[in-house]
């Protein structure tokens, strides 16, 4: 009767103690789904890291400053933050950049210098502009390259259209798209056979372009959509390196190609600071039961700077500080410690995260889970195992709890695949530790808002950003919670289809602490 009675009361024990557990989860969900509703921080977070800092290439004073409101922003919330320095890169600050045709008629013209291009020193250079040609060989063009002493370069194919794909399908007779897509086709193979043939690649060219005399290189990377190209580093050491919108630089490559002689002027202001140093933001709130098991939340925090870095990253930046100040607010003592990685230089390979996996091993080995965001403004649509066997066990068990509204937006696949380096969780999944994407709806990232001029704050869309800091901090909340450890089992990958060599998971690869030099 005793043994009866003893197991029957243990029953009951179990059964309370899961049902306040079901029930305390259903107050904390509840909680973040109402603070992140009625009273979002996200516009004015926006607003000041977008328009207030603007773009965050590593390496420039704009990185430096983003980094210490993060920081500051932080400790208004009573969160604990630092900066973490993980290696040094090239200094540089972008200045004015202004260009205009001056002949054979007056434009100003839309461009910008790249990344790290060197300055003009304060003044306008004024010279022709001159094509690329189609020669036989290396050998002619060698032979042709002294033509170019004084002249900026035009180094890019002239579009043969600045309408994207779905416009002309729109608007478009059938037999009209499908002869301009052959031609186009065409034109790029014959472009670049054109540049093969001088011996060089896209970065060696302009190189050799300014060693033989010429006083800037023109390019035009189209991203395919209306008025936007995507805006990387330079090359060259002495001579600016500028990029030119599809229309404007359509005009200078007709003009020129018709012996018109254009001629552009060019200013191109831009500072080189040295060496500096380089960091991460790292941010958390303290375990009280488990304060050496880790949940976190990462968002790389660099940016390219053709535009502010709205989209890529500043909306994965926006999403984890928000979960963290929600999380800060319902949820003030968690289980496990809640960290936050702003990762820095993830544009130049992960060289922040896989800094921060080097340097804390005690971390990595104690990561419960961490959530990964990077592909844009869209609501979360997908989540992967990532080749992890048991991802769907936790995974599925905190998604349960999500709101019905936020989880039948989202197609899980599990186990999936560890598949490659494309952002910072890839460097915990190198390291063996469960890093996971939430990866959203594009809102044609690729072509208007990754890398480009076009990436900026209107881009945002703050409903979609909203149910993602939603969506993290209850992940986060459910990983602190749970009272099992996560799996770290590896799924068997498939054979290479190609080779036909067993599937390998990704190498951890070591960061790149000093870069940035051409």
């Amino acid at each position: 009767m005793r043994k009866i009675t003893v197991s029957l009361f243990l029953v009951l024990f179990l059964v309370r103690s899961a049902s306040l557990a079901q029930s305390n989860d259903s107050i904390i969900i509840a909680a973040i789904q109402k603070e992140a509703t009625e009273n979002s921080q996200l516009e004015k977070l926006a607003h000041e890291l977008m328009d207030g800092v603007g773009p965050r290439l590593v390496g420039s004073p704009q990185m430096q400053q983003a980094h210490d409101w993060a920081v500051s922003k932080y400790k208004t919330w009573d969160i604990t933050a630092r900066n973490e320095k993980w290696g040094d890169w090239r200094g540089w600050e972008r200045g004015i950049s202004h260009i205009d045709m001056v002949s054979p008629r007056i434009k100003s013209l839309e461009g910008m210098q790249l990344a790290w291009s060197p300055s003009t020193g304060g003044k306008a250079v004024t010279g022709e502009t001159i094509i690329v040609p189609d020669l036989a060989d290396s050998a002619s063009f060698q032979q042709w390259l002294p033509n170019v002493k004084g002249k900026f370069v035009l180094i890019s194919m002239n579009q043969p259209t600045g309408r994207p794909d779905y416009n002309w399908e729109e608007f478009g007779v059938k037999e009209s798209f499908e002869k301009m897509k052959k031609a186009r086709t065409a034109q790029t193979d014959a472009w670049r056979t054109r540049i093969s043939k001088t011996g060089y690649n896209a970065r060696t060219l302009p190189v050799a372009l300014e060693k033989a005399g010429a006083v800037g290189i023109v390019m035009s990377n189209w991203s395919a959509g209306f008025g936007v190209n995507k805006i990387f580093g330079a090359y060259t050491t002495k001579i600016p390196t500028i990029d030119i919108a599809l229309e404007d630089y359509g005009l200078l490559y007709r003009l020129t190609e018709s012996g018109s002689k254009p001629k552009i002027s060019v200013r191109a202001d831009s500072k080189e600071l040295g060496v500096v140093p380089t960091f991460n933001t790292v941010a958390e709130i303290k375990g009280t039961e488990k304060p050496d098991e880790y949940v976190m939340l990462s968002a790389h925090f660099d940016s390219w700077d053709g535009g502010t870095g709205a989209t890529d990253n500043g909306t994965g930046t926006l999403v984890m500080m928000e979960a963290m100040r929600i999380l800060k607010k319902v949820y003030p003592n968690p289980k496990r410690t809640i960290l936050v990685g702003h990762w820095g230089s993830e544009e130049q390979g992960l060289n922040g995260s896989r800094a921060f996996v080097e340097d804390h091993p005690e971390i990595v080995k104690n990561l419960q889970v961490l959530f990964n965001q990077d592909n844009g403004t869209g609501r979360v649509t997908n989540i992967s195992g990532q080749g992890f066997l048991h991802a769907y066990d936790y995974i599925g068990r905190w998604l349960s709890k999500v709101p019905s509204s936020i989880r039948t937006q989202i197609e899980t696949r599990f186990p999936g695949s560890p598949g490659g380096g494309g952002s910072d969780f890839a460097s915990f999944v190198a390291a063996g530790a469960p890093g996971f994407s939430l990866s959203s709806i594009s809102w044609s990232y690729g072509n208007y808002t990754w890398h480009t001029n076009r990436d900026t704050y209107d881009k945002i869309v703050f409903d979609d950003v909203r149910n993602n800091a939603m969506l993290a901090a209850m992940l986060a909340y459910m990983a602190s919670e749970d009272p099992a450890k996560t799996s770290r089992e590896k799924s068997v990958l498939p054979s290479n289809s190609r080779t036909g060599q067993p599937g390998r998971w990704p190498a951890q690869t070591p960061p790149t602490r000093k870069g940035g030099q051409n």
